[in-house]
C-alpha cells in the first residue's frame, strides 16, 4: 500500500494530477471513474478499451433488442469481404426485401450506381434501397446475403445476433451492445469501412435514367471538430429506439461505444458525449427526466420479460 501511494505521489509530481483509488470504479482510459457518477438516457450502453479490452463502463449490455440501422454495417463488412468489384454499376432492387414495401426513398428503382457508391449511402446516410440492392447482387443472391451476415456474427463471436435483412427495418434484425463491440473492431480492420461511413456529405450520380442526389451522415458527431471518429453507424425504428456504435477515442485512447435504444432524436449523442465526459473528466451532465422515464419503462419490461436483472 505504502509503495502504491508512493508511486502516486510521483504522478502527481510530475503530472500535477492525483489518481486516487475509488471503491467500485471502473478502469478508464486516464484514471478510475466511479460509474455512479455517469447517468445516461440510453437503455443499453457498452464502453471499451481497445488496447487492453477492457469494459470502461456498462449498461444492460447483453439485453437482446432490435437495431434498426446499425445492422447496415454488418451489411458493409460482408461486402467487403466478399471482395467484389466495387467499380460496377448495380441496379437498384427492392424486390426480395418486404420490409421496403411503402418506405420513402429519392433513390429511384431499377436506376444504377457503382457497388462502392451504393455501399457509400448505404453506410453514411442509411439509405436503405441501397444496402437492400446490394444484398440482391451478392454471390448468391440475397438469401446467401443474409446467410452471410449470420455466418459472419456466428465467426465473431455474436452468439446473440441474428439477421433477416440487410438494412435494420425489420424488428427481427437483433444484437446486444456486448455483440456489437465485437463487430466494430472487425469493421475497423478495414479503411474503406472507416472512410464510408465518416464521409460528412457527397453527391452521387445515377443513370438509367441519370440523375444525382446529395446526401449527408446521419451521425452528427463526425462534424463536430473535437470528436475523433474512425467507424460509426446509427440507426433508427420505434421498436428500436435511436441507435449509435462508434470506434473514437477517449482519453487519448482508442475505444468502442455502443449506445441501444435511446430516446429522442438526440439523446444518443449526448449520451455519447456524457460517456465521453465521464471518462475524460469524471463529471457527467444530467439527463432530461423524459429520457429517464423512457428508460425507466424499457428496463422494467425487460425485468418482466426475464432479460435482465432487477438490481440492474
Amino acid at each position: 500500500m505504502k509503495i502504491h501511494l508512493f508511486i502516486l505521489s510521483l504522478i502527481f509530481a510530475f503530472t500535477g494530477t492525483f489518481i486516487a483509488p475509488m471503491a467500485n470504479a471502473a478502469d478508464t482510459t486516464s484514471a478510475p471513474r466511479d460509474a455512479s457518477h455517469l447517468k445516461i438516457a440510453s437503455g443499453s450502453a457498452l464502453l471499451i478499451d481497445m488496447q487492453t479490452n477492457k469494459v470502461i463502463y456498462a449498461n444492460n449490455p447483453d439485453v437482446v433488442v432490435p437495431i434498426a440501422s446499425v445492422s447496415k454495417l454488418m451489411t458493409g463488412l460482408v461486402i467487403v469481404e466478399a471482395r467484389q468489384n466495387m467499380s460496377e454499376y448495380i441496379s437498384v432492387n427492392i424486390a426480395d426485401t418486404p420490409e421496403m414495401k411503402g418506405v420513402f426513398s429519392r433513390v429511384k428503382l431499377n436506376s444504377e450506381l457503382p457497388r462502392r457508391e451504393m455501399l457509400l449511402i448505404a453506410l453514411m446516410s442509411s439509405e436503405n434501397r441501397a444496402a437492400a440492392s446490394l444484398a440482391h447482387h451478392y454471390p448468391g443472391g440475397y438469401v446467401a446475403f443474409i446467410a452471410a451476415m449470420n455466418a459472419k456474427a456466428r465467426a465473431l463471436g455474436m452468439t446473440s445476433t441474428h439477421f433477416v435483412e440487410p438494412t435494420g427495418l425489420s424488428p427481427r434484425n437483433v444484437s446486444t451492445a456486448r455483440d456489437l463491440s465485437k463487430l466494430l473492431v472487425a469493421a475497423h480492420k478495414y479503411p474503406i469501412l472507416s472512410e464510408l461511413t465518416t464521409t460528412k456529405e457527397t453527391s452521387v450520380r445515377f443513370r438509367n435514367p441519370n440523375y444525382v442526389l446529395g446526401f449527408h451522415n446521419t451521425d452528427h458527431l463526425v462534424n463536430k471538430p473535437n470528436w475523433d471518429i474512425k467507424i460509426t453507424k446509427t440507426g433508427f425504428t420505434n421498436p428500436a429506439g435511436h441507435c449509435l456504435v462508434l470506434v473514437t477515442s477517449m482519453g487519448n485512447r482508442p475505444v468502442t461505444l455502443v449506445i441501444l435504444d435511446a430516446f429522442g432524436k438526440y439523446t444518443h449523442f449526448a449520451d455519447a458525449t456524457r460517456i465521453r465526459n465521464w471518462v475524460e473528466s469524471g463529471r457527467s451532465t444530467d439527463v432530461p427526466s423524459v429520457a429517464l422515464q423512457y428508460k425507466a419503462e424499457k428496463n422494467l419490461k425487460h425485468r418482466q420479460s426475464g432479460v435482465i436483472e432487477a438490481s440492474k
